[in-house]
């Protein structure tokens, strides 16, 4: 059995916890969480304690690495991976997550890739809201690619963020326009997949990134789209809810156990 941890407790680390529960997980034991709030750290111990699997909540990060965990499943925020990434690596820990806005920074993404590879571990991305990553991967390397980015949200989900107004609530508009580098610094908890599609493919540089916003939508859609000399491949996906984002990650970790790799 390996060792799994989580960093972030909010609900998409709770679905990797029911997927523990429910058996679609059976080569992991979820040993330890941590979350800058307690309480969320304790409803997921408590939930895995009331089927009988041991987890304790950890009071800080050095504390669940000592549990030396085999994965750890980052569903924190890009501030979160930027402080755990390293030494979980250095701890003989490889990490899944869904906050991939930190890899934009290409010193840090070079830093994370060396030291991954001096430790012999790795980081997983999950594919979050979008995917198409291996026919964006495929695209690439067959060279003279380029990649642009759609994103629509409701106004509701730019609150909190430089470009939203209250005339977005009758007002159908294009918010951002730009790279996914500078998509990630504008929203950096709002475009993480952005980041890992231009990972994936022409880097957050060469990824041109659009956002609209529209009066009374929910939800998201991701559209990817890439072309090449020979290829022209869309992704288009719309999710109601970012629980397609957990579920990617329980299917990062099955993928990482089983002898069939999707």
């Amino acid at each position: 059995m390996k060792k799994l941890v989580i960093v972030g407790c909010g609900r998409l680390a709770g679905i990797v916890a029911d997927a523990v529960v429910k058996g679609l997980l059976p080569d992991y034991d979820l040993v330890g969480v941590y979350s800058r709030t307690a309480s969320k750290a304790a409803h997921i111990v408590h939930k895995m304690q009331q089927h009988g699997k041991p987890c304790i909540a950890c009071a800080t990060l050095e504390e669940l690495l000592a549990l030396k965990p085999d994965y750890l499943v980052e569903s924190a925020s890009p501030a979160a991976m930027r402080e755990l990434a390293l030494p979980a690596l250095r701890n003989g820990t490889s990490v899944i997550t869904l906050s991939i806005g930190a890899l934009a920074d290409e010193t840090f993404y070079q830093e994370v890739a060396e030291t991954a590879k001096a430790n012999g571990t790795r980081i997983y991305i999950a594919s979050g809201a979008t995917g198409g990553f291996d026919v964006l991967r495929t695209a690439s390397l067959m060279g003279n690619t380029t990649a642009r980015f759609f994103n629509e949200k409701g106004p509701n989900g730019l609150k909190g963020t430089p470009v939203y107004d209250d005339s977005l609530q009758t007002e159908q508009r294009t918010v951002f326009s730009g790279s996914a580098a500078e998509a990630i610094r504008l929203f950096p908890t709002k475009v993480n997949v952005t980041v890992a599609a231009s990972r994936a493919s022409v880097g957050p540089e060469n990824m041109q990134v659009s956002i609209q916003s529209t009066p009374g939508f929910v939800g998201d859609t991701q559209k990817v789209e890439i072309k090449n000399d020979q290829v022209h491949a869309v992704v288009d996906i719309y999710s109601a809810t970012s629980d397609i984002a957990g579920w990617s990650v329980v299917s990062t970790l099955i993928n990482i156990a089983s002898p069939i790799v999707f």
